[in-house]
Formats: structure tokens, C-alpha cells, sequence
């Protein structure tokens, strides 16, 4: 069974980030869309066309997990609120780094079953499957939360 990665990213220096781009994202499931949106117009944008399927994929797990899981179910989901859910677009020489960021300090868990025709459940099997790796960790200070991430390698230009 997979276990959630408590760590953070991998060694990689901040100063050497080629693009960066995020995005709020409002408490509701119609933020997965625009996440997938912004993410063609940020890789469109960084000529990394080539990668988009898999990267679209491992966003919406992101972020749907975020909306599903993150989030106190008994807080009414309003367009006036402050967007609870970030979604970082990190771009490397030869890396590429989605992550998500929520207010829930709990680790991000695949769920047990064995069930591989059930239409929810298997986010993070996906994410594990789609990137070279992936991982959490906790915020700290008064941002809260934590940022679930996702690193794709890139091929060398």
C-alpha cells in the first residue's frame, strides 16, 4: 500500500527556478477546471506542451483532494471567501514542480482499497503513478496547513 511522503521537496536550489506561476483557487469543486486551465496556459506559456497530460492529471488529484479532504466540511463554500486552496507551478532547468497548498495540517493518506473500478479513492495511486515523485509538508508560522507537491522531470534542452 502507499504511504504518504512526510517531507519536503527535494534538494532543489530556489534561486535556480527558471518560471514560477499560482493561482488561488476558490472552496469549490469548479476550482479543479480552472486549476486544469491554469495549468495549460502556464505550461503552454513555458513550452512544456510535451507534459501536459500528466501534469493535468496529477493537478486535479491536487486539488481535488485538497476541496474533498481539506477543507471543514461544516463551513459553507461561498464565492466571498478568501481562496482556501494554492496551486504552485515551480519550473526548474530540468524539473517541474506542482504543488497544492490547504489549510489542514492532516497527511495526505491513500485510501485501502483494492477496488481499482471505484470511481474515487485512488488520487494519490495516480499522483504516485503519473510523477517521478511526490510528498507533503506541514506549513509553518502563521501560513498553516500544508503543500502536497509533485515533481515531474524534464528532458535536458
Amino acid at each position: 500500500m502507499l504511504k504518504p511522503l512526510r517531507q519536503g521537496l527535494p534538494p532543489l536550489d530556489p534561486a535556480a527556478v527558471s518560471d514560477a506561476a499560482s493561482c488561488a483557487l476558490p472552496a469549490r469543486y469548479e476550482a479543479v477546471r480552472e486549476a486544469r486551465r491554469f495549468t495549460r496556459v502556464t505550461l503552454d506559456q513555458w513550452d512544456l506542451d510535451e507534459r501536459f497530460d500528466d501534469v493535468c492529471l496529477v493537478v486535479s488529484e491536487l486539488v481535488t483532494n485538497a476541496l474533498r479532504h481539506a477543507l471543514p466540511a461544516n463551513i459553507p463554500r461561498t464565492l466571498e471567501q478568501s481562496p482556501p486552496v494554492r496551486l504552485h507551478l515551480m519550473r526548474w532547468t530540468e524539473r517541474l514542480v506542482c504543488a497544492v497548498r490547504d489549510p489542514s495540517q492532516e497527511s495526505p493518506a491513500a485510501s485501502d482499497t483494492d477496488d481499482f473500478s471505484a470511481e474515487s479513492g485512488r488520487g494519490l495511486f495516480l499522483v504516485d503513478s503519473f510523477s517521478d515523485s511526490w510528498g507533503w509538508h506541514p506549513l509553518a508560522n502563521t501560513l498553516g496547513g500544508k503543500v502536497v507537491w509533485a515533481l515531474f522531470r524534464l528532458p535536458a534542452e
